[in-house]
C-alpha cells in the first residue's frame, strides 16, 4: 500500500512537471479540476482532438462506485454530462456497485485496482487520505466547492488545509421519529415527558446511547461539550481537544442516566422496534420508509428533546454526516483533470437535486437545501431542524467509538455524582491510553466481533506468521458467528468490509492476509 502510495505521488510529481514545461495554461487551467489539472499535458494522437479543439477533449475508460440504489442514475448522470460538455470530453464509464462502507476498505486494499471516482462515508475520510487513494482538489475548484455547499461538509473532506473530496449529500444525522397514538405533540420536547410517557403505556423509548457512541455523544454536545480531533496534512492523528469529562460532561452525564435507567431505555435505531412495542426510535433519514409503513398516519417526525438538570434545559445534540465523491489519483495528468471536471459535475446543484428527487438523498448544495421540495420532506426538515444543535463529524480516530460507546454502562451502574465522575475518569484515562500507544500495539492485528462468548467488546490476540496474521489460540466457533480482523485497536483499517460469517461450526484458526485483505478460517 506505501509504495503503491508512493509510485503514484512520484508518477503525479513526473506529469506535473511535463505539463509544466509544455504548457501556458488556456481557459481550462485550474477553473474545475484537481492539482493535476492547474496545467495539463498534450494528449496523445489517439485521444485528442474533439470540436471544442480543448486539450481535454476525446473518449476517456473510467471506472465509477457508486452505491446500488445510484447506479442507473448516475448512469444517466454521466450521459448527461457526456451530452453537455464544453470540452468534447466523452465518458466511457463502467459504473458498479458498490457500497460507501464497503469502498474505502476496497480502496486501501488495492488502490491501483479502485475505482477512478467512488462514493464513501465521511468517517472512512482519514484513512483514504493516508493510503494516498484521493487526488486533492485545485485551488479554484476547492473555491467553487466550498461556496455552494454546507461548511460541515467541506469540514469533512479536508485535511490539514487541503480539500480531498467532493461533497455529495449531507444526510447522515439523526433525529426523533414517535408514535401519536402514544405520545402527545405537546410533549416532544421534553426527555422527562417523553419517557415518562413510554412508561405509562409500557412501550419503548429507542436510542442507541448503549451501544453506540454515535448516538451517544449527542447529550455531550448538548452541554456544550466538545471531542475536536486534529489531523496533519496525510490525514494521520495528531491530537483531540475532548471536554466529555468536565463539568459540562457530569450534566450530560445526568441527562444519560435519566434515559438509561427508565425501564423504557430500549438501545436500537432500528426502524422495526415500532414493530416491537417501541413508542420513541431517534434514528434517520434512512429510515422513514421502514417507519412510515409501520405506523401510517400515527408517524410523528421532529428534532430531539431537551432534558433539564438543575434546573436549566439541555436540548440533546447530534453529529451530522455526509457523503463524498473522491478522485483516484492518475498516472495520467489529462484524465485527471477530466476526472475532477466530473466529480464537479456530479456533485453540483443539479445532480444533487436529482438524486433527492430519486433517492431522497438530502443534499449538501446549499441552494438545494433551501428549496421548497427539500423543505417540505418530513425527515430532511427534522434533520435542518436538529442541525442548529448538531455537530460536523469531522475526522475521528477509529478506536473512539469504541472507547465512547461503553460511557453509558458505566453511567447506568454509577449510584450517586461521585460514580458518574468516575465514569467520565474512565473515559479520559482511555483517552490518554490512545495517544500513548505502543508501536507493536498500534500495528498488531486483532479478531473483534460476536465470537467466543462476547459481543463486539473484546480483542482476541494476534500473532505474525510468515506475513500473514493468525489468532494466537484457536476459537470455537459457531455457525453465524461474525467478526472482523482490525489494526491498532481501531476501525480505520479493519477486514473484512462486511462482517466475516461463519458458515460451518468448529474450532478455527483466523487467518488475515494483511497485503489482500482477505480473511480465512483454518
Amino acid at each position: 500500500m506505501k509504495k503503491m502510495k508512493k509510485l503514484l505521488a512520484l508518477l503525479l510529481v513526473v506529469a506535473m512537471v511535463v505539463s509544466l514545461a509544455g504548457c501556458a495554461g488556456g481557459k481550462d487551467s485550474g477553473n474545475e479540476g484537481g492539482n493535476s489539472a492547474e496545467t495539463t499535458t498534450k494528449k496523445t494522437d489517439d485521444n485528442k482532438g474533439g470540436a471544442s479543439g480543448s486539450e481535454l477533449a476525446g473518449t476517456y475508460d473510467i471506472t465509477v462506485w457508486v452505491a446500488d440504489a445510484a447506479v442507473e442514475l448516475t448512469k444517466t448522470q454521466i450521459d448527461n454530462y457526456n451530452k453537455t460538455n464544453e470540452d468534447g470530453v466523452t465518458i466511457n464509464a463502467t459504473i458498479e456497485a458498490v457500497s460507501e462502507s464497503d469502498a474505502a476498505t476496497n480502496m486501501i486494499t488495492d488502490v491501483e485496482a479502485g475505482g477512478d471516482l467512488y462514493c464513501f462515508a465521511q468517517d472512512q475520510f482519514a484513512r483514504l487520505v493516508q493510503a494516498g487513494a484521493l487526488a486533492k482538489l485545485g485551488t479554484k475548484a476547492a473555491e467553487t466547492v466550498t461556496s455552494a455547499n454546507d461548511p460541515s461538509v467541506v469540514s469533512a473532506a479536508t485535511a490539514g488545509s487541503e480539500l480531498y473530496a467532493y461533497p455529495l449529500t449531507s444526510d447522515n444525522g439523526y433525529f426523533m421519529y414517535y408514535d401519536k397514538s402514544v405520545i402527545p405533540d405537546a410533549d416532544v420536547d421534553s426527555l422527562e415527558k417523553l419517557i415518562a410517557d413510554c412508561e405509562a403505556a409500557n412501550k419503548y423509548f429507542a436510542m442507541e446511547t448503549n451501544t453506540s457512541a454515535w448516538y451517544l455523544a449527542g447529550f455531550f454536545f448538548g452541554t456544550g461539550c466538545v471531542s475536536e480531533w486534529v489531523t496533519d496534512d496525510d490525514g494521520a492523528f495528531v491530537s483531540v481537544n475532548d471536554t466529555f469529562n468536565s463539568d459540562k460532561g457530569l450534566i450530560a452525564a445526568k441527562g444519560i442516566k435519566k434515559l438509561v435507567d427508565s425501564k423504557a431505555n430500549l438501545s436500537s435505531s432500528a426502524a422495526d422496534a415500532f414493530a416491537s412495542d417501541a413508542a420513541i426510535v431517534v434514528t434517520g433519514t434512512w429510515a422513514f420508509e421502514d417507519v412510515k409503513a409501520i405506523l401510517g398516519d400515527n408517524m410523528g417526525v421532529t428534532d430531539l428533546p431537551s432534558f433539564e438538570v438543575d434546573g436549566q434545559q439541555y436540548h440533546i445534540g447530534s453529529f451530522n454526516g455526509c457523503k463524498l465523491m473522491g478522485v483516484k489519483p492518475q498516472t495520467d495528468a489529462t484524465k485527471q483533470a477530466v476526472l475532477h471536471k466530473l466529480a464537479q459535475y456530479l456533485t453540483g446543484e443539479e445532480c444533487q437535486m436529482e438524486r433527492f428527487e430519486a433517492l431522497s438523498w438530502g443534499p449538501s448544495n446549499t441552494a438545494d437545501q433551501q428549496s421548497e421540495a427539500v423543505q417540505s420532506n418530513p425527515g430532511l426538515a427534522a434533520l435542518l431542524a436538529q442541525s442548529p444543535y448538531s455537530v460536523p463529524q469531522g475526522q475521528i480516530h477509529g478506536s473512539w467509538w469504541d472507547i465512547a460507546k461503553v460511557i453509558a454502562d458505566d453511567i447506568k451502574a454509577a449510584t450517586d455524582d461521585a460514580g458518574l465522575q468516575t465514569a467520565l475518569d474512565n473515559y479520559s484515562a482511555k483517552m490518554n491510553e490512545l495517544f500513548n500507544m505502543d508501536d507493536s500495539v498500534k500495528n498488531a492485528w486483532t479478531v473483534i466481533g460476536a465470537v467466543g462468548g462476547t459481543n463486539w467488546d473484546t480483542d482476541f490476540e494476534m500473532k505474525e506468521v510468515d506475513g500473514k496474521w493468525e489468532l494466537v489460540e484457536p476459537m470455537e466457533l459457531a455457525a453465524g458467528d461474525e467478526f472482523k480482523v482490525r489494526q491498532g485497536l481501531s476501525w480505520d483499517n479493519a477486514f473484512p468490509a462486511d462482517n466475516f460469517v461463519v458458515e460451518t461450526a468448529g474450532t478455527y484458526t483466523i487467518v488475515l492476509d494483511p497485503v489482500s485483505g482477505e480473511v480465512t478460517l483454518k
